[in-house]
């Protein structure tokens, strides 16, 4: 069982940054792949980043690329997402996800993660 909990999101002007942090629960964070998603309202919840447990394969979505990066610490049992440049359409509620994986690989399919927290709302002010 993993426990996920989101934090540090908030309400940033338009080309800011915000940090988001996914602290986890359990021993053996390094087998687990992390995903960073995100829901609009109104809309699907869509991948955002995906780290592999390593750490060694990062992934990304075309939307965000060159301005969100996904990283993790598995000392401390982190995942955190570095969102610079930040734009109105990437106010969301954000959502980090976990599952364990069999070989160190990232995965971009919500679906076949089983571990969720509890979202963290971004607000974008234009």
């Amino acid at each position: 069982q993993v426990q996920l909990v989101e934090s540090g999101g908030g309400l940033v002007q338009a080309g800011g940054s915000l940090r988001l942090s996914c602290a986890a629960s359990g021993r053996t964070f390094s087998t687990y792949a992390v995903g960073w998603f995100r829901q609009a309202p109104e809309k699907e919840r869509e991948f955002v980043a995906g780290i592999s447990g390593s750490g060694g394969g990062t992934y990304y979505a075309d939307s965000v690329k060159d301005r969100f990066t996904i990283s993790r610490d598995n000392a401390k049992n982190m995942a955190n997402l570095q969102m610079n440049s930040l734009k109105p359409e990437d106010t969301a509620v954000y959502y980090c996800a976990a599952v364990r994986t069999v070989f160190d690989r990232g995965i971009r399919q919500s679906d076949q993660y089983n571990y969720w927290g509890q979202g963290t709302q971004v607000t974008v002010s234009s």
